[in-house]
């Protein structure tokens, strides 16, 4: 029988949809931290020890999360996902991909480069910088949104309608991430959430909030949306997820004042307990069948082979 580790400090709800779903393909699933992943260059055999896995590597890696540390701990669990793959381990979804969209400039980057649209950002760490965007936009009568580089869930968003709103820099490490705020309707604020698998959209919903900040977290409400209803916002969720390489996502999109679509986060390790409780499909059964199909049975034949 096959068998997988889902990597995540806290399996919860998702860990338990994730252990159901590999259970009803006849493959076993166990839990374990990147914290307490490690290299053991000393040992003879792979050289990556995973908790339950001291003898052997699995059949594959699910990856749920990615715990926030120092940079040099934050480095070396990435490296892990790097050297698991090189020894032909699938992981779901890859270090690279984790990197492209943990990293919010890299992420913008990316899609403004693939010609997708995305609102203005300017990253810096020089508050002299920050300072001369922020008075400019204000004087155009555009506000900004500050966000944290690495930051998730609506944590840590600062809406900047005057100079004075700028915090300082060291509030979000020595990194100033700015982005023009796109109005979406004020009082009636809302965004949406497009989940794609494997280049695919497959689930979609609207989200609601009290303030301008939607996630499902900060108290947003979700309602369903038709995918055949928005084809278009479809049609952006895939291709950001083909520019970032991924093997699924949850994209983030907004429409503004003006009509347009523009992606405002695209993200590598969603939770989608929102996402489920407005979609009649399991989720957590298409992203198994799509790991199962795509990664772990196609190793299986290339073994047999």
């Amino acid at each position: 029988m096959p068998d997988v580790v889902i990597l995540t400090d806290d399996p919860g709800w998702h860990g338990a949809r994730l252990r159901e779903a590999f259970e009803s393909r006849g493959i076993a699933s166990r839990f374990a931290s990147l914290r307490d992943c490690r290299f053991d260059l000393h040992r003879p055999g792979r050289h990556v020890v995973i908790p339950g896995f001291e003898d052997r590597l699995p059949d594959g890696v699910f990856v749920r999360g990615v715990p926030g540390g120092t940079l040099e701990q934050v480095v070396l669990r990435l490296d892990v996902l790097h050297a698991l793959k090189l020894l032909g381990v699938p992981v779901y979804n890859d270090g690279r991909a984790i990197e492209r969209t943990v990293d919010k400039a890299m992420t913008s980057f990316v899609l403004a480069n693939a010609g997708i649209p995305t609102p203005a950002t300017w990253v810096t760490e020089s508050e002299r910088d920050a300072v001369a965007v922020v008075r400019a936009e204000l004087a155009a009568g555009r506000p900004l949104i500050a966000k944290p580089l690495f930051g998730s869930q609506g944590v840590g968003l600062k809406r900047i309608s005057a100079a004075a709103d700028l915090p300082p820099i060291t509030q979000f490490d020595g990194v100033y991430y700015l982005q023009r705020y796109v109005e979406s309707g004020e009082a009636a604020w809302h965004d949406w959430r497009v989940f794609v698998i494997d280049g695919k959209a497959v689930a979609a919903m609207k989200r609601e909030g009290k303030s301008w900040i939607t996630n499902v977290s900060q108290g947003g409400i979700c309602t369903p949306a038709d995918l055949s209803e928005h084809e278009e916002m479809c049609a952006l969720a895939q291709k950001a997820c083909v520019a970032l390489q991924m093997d699924y996502a949850g994209v983030d999109l907004i429409r503004g004042q003006d009509g347009n679509l523009q992606i405002i986060e695209v993200n590598g390790i969603p939770a989608w307990k929102g996402l489920q409780s407005v979609t009649r499909d399991s989720i957590a059964k298409m992203l198994v069948n799509d790991f199962v199909d795509r990664h772990l049975r196609r190793r299986a034949l290339h073994s047999v082979a």
